[in-house]
């Protein structure tokens, strides 16, 4: 008998696993999904949004099967010292490891970026000091029902009164607290009263970071403030994509109100949440200026770029327009050499052009181009096409493009000045002479589409509007090539290092810029 006492009172490690999504390999946009139990063999699915739902799917089938939160269980953070959340301290202080406390609870967490999702059996000191942690059960107090933590588990009422609560996985998966507001946990109906007199009442109270909003906490300006922001936590979990300028403003607003409600009850836990919603707010909001490429105040930007400013961008992607509306040309080579002389023209409608400016361009016959341009009158130059090609830095050509020329009628097709002029044009050499492109002699039609790709993405290089895409028939106009030919240029730019995880459908292209070639990107604002 004592041995069975023994036996049921040894407290064992929480459970720890974890579901991954890793590339299959460089340059592929195919992903594999790994789970960490022993019994779940890995996955390969054909893009990385397939994936990730085959992720979700994969840990909601655990939770759904797997036990609740034993009460008895140690927290898995303590296990490793909680090295994963260390209490912040002062400058004189010795870091100290995260007190564990409260109760069992079963909770999930994962990364932004959506890359890995973690299930630990932890206590609820611990999981709250995760950021991202979403509590999926609570395990129950000895004699009490299983209680529900940041989401819910709903599961069947005890068979009798006597009976000793079990706490129950949902049937359907995890969800959140806010999607069934009110409800209680199930007990035996009590018989009828006699009176006729309703029952009263209490206030309905808010929660917000696992607390409850006391009904009766003074000023009510706080109360509500606290019950607002619990609501808008909730419904930014609701959000599909995350957006890091709203999430750094509700922790800000978190640690402004909890910093209240300290001085009121003061209570030191309350002043803790309080520091740490305020270092929540200053790392999400770091991670928005890194990814609309913008630096914090005081500090170079996250990405170099050849052209720093979102007016810059904007008047490089206005000179790409404006050839494409008005190319004289057909064909590639003919569109990439009205792209480069318009940018050296754009300001003045006049500049100085050398043959090496010419040689350098991937044109099969650059003499013949530029006497066609010559023939329908599109440009001028002082001298003849040999002349054009065999001039030198020291003795460079004048040329002009008459619709570039302002006059009193009519100022031009471009507002910047004559300042921006040279940037603009040093960009675009940049980037069509990018090394790769240069030593794998890529074509004129590939370095068009790098030249769209650039002005193309957004801070982070997702290509099109919050990554969802550029259609296939803008980029076939503006390359002056057949819709048919995009796959094998986009498979050119991604052996030369510009693109991955790239998928291209019957309307739309996907996928990123490399790291490599951000520097020389223009973000849509």
């Amino acid at each position: 008998m004592g041995v069975e006492a023994h036996a049921t009172n040894e407290r064992v490690t929480g459970r720890r696993w974890t579901v991954r999504l890793d590339p299959v390999g460089r340059g592929r946009a195919d992903v594999r999904v790994s789970c960490s139990r022993p019994a779940c063999a890995a996955q390969v699915l054909p893009s990385a949004a397939a994936g990730r739902t085959a992720a979700v799917g994969h840990l909601k089938a655990h939770l759904r099967a797997g036990p609740a939160p034993r009460p008895s269980a140690h927290c898995a953070c303590r296990a490793e010292e909680c090295h994963t959340h260390i209490r912040p301290v002062g400058p004189r202080e010795r870091p100290a490891p995260w007190r564990c406390g409260g109760a069992v609870v079963l909770t999930v967490i994962t990364d932004r970026e959506g890359r890995w999702w973690q299930v630990m059996e932890c206590c609820s000191r611990c999981a709250a000091a995760h950021p991202t942690a979403k509590i999926v059960a609570t395990a129950p107090s000895p004699g009490a029902p299983a209680q529900a933590g940041a989401f819910r588990a709903g599961g069947a009422a005890p068979a009798s009164a006597s009976a000793t609560p079990v706490p129950a996985m949902s049937a359907v998966g995890p969800h959140f607290s806010h999607s069934a507001p009110g409800t209680a946990v199930p007990h035996q109906a009590s018989a009828p009263r006699s009176t006729t007199r309703p029952p009263r009442k209490r206030p309905r109270r808010g929660r917000i970071a696992q607390r409850l909003v006391p009904h009766d906490l003074r000023p009510i300006a706080l109360r509500d403030e606290l019950t607002a922001l619990g609501e808008a936590f909730r419904a930014y979990q609701k959000r599909p994509e995350p957006d890091l300028a709203i999430l750094a403003d509700l922790h800000a607003r978190k640690a402004e109100a909890f910093f209240a409600w300290a001085d009121v009850t003061a209570d030191t836990a309350l002043r803790l949440d309080a520091q740490r919603a305020e270092q929540a707010a200053a790392t999400a909001r770091l991670q928005h200026l890194h990814r609309i490429g913008q630096a914090p105040e005081g500090e170079g930007p996250a990405v170099a770029r050849l052209l720093t400013a979102p007016a810059q961008w904007n008047h490089a992607r206005a000179v790409l327009a404006h050839v494409g509306d008005h190319a004289p040309l057909p064909g590639a080579e003919a569109r990439l050499l009205v792209v480069m002389l318009t940018l050296r023209t754009a300001q003045a409608g006049v500049g100085n052009l050398v043959g090496q400016d010419l040689k350098g361009l991937p044109l099969r016959d650059p003499e013949h181009l530029v006497g066609q341009l010559l023939e329908c009158g599109w440009l001028d130059i002082s001298g003849t096409v040999e002349e054009l090609i065999a001039s030198r830095p020291e003795s460079p050509t004048q040329i002009s493009v008459p619709s570039l020329t302002p006059d009193d009628s009519d100022p031009g097709p471009f507002t910047f000045g004559r300042k921006m002029r040279p940037k603009l044009s040093g960009w675009a050499q940049r980037v069509v002479g990018e090394k790769k492109l240069r030593k794998g002699k890529t074509e004129a039609d590939a370095r068009l589409l790098a030249l769209a790709l650039a002005t193309g993405a957004d801070g982070e290089g997702h290509l099109g509007h919050e990554g969802q895409g550029i259609g296939l028939e803008t980029l076939s106009s503006w390359c002056a090539v057949d819709p048919g030919d995009l796959p094998d240029l986009v498979d050119r730019l991604t052996a030369a290092d510009w693109l991955a995880e790239t998928v291209v459908t019957g309307t739309l292209l996907t996928g990123r810029l490399t790291e490599r070639v951000l520097p020389l990107g223009c973000p849509l604002t």
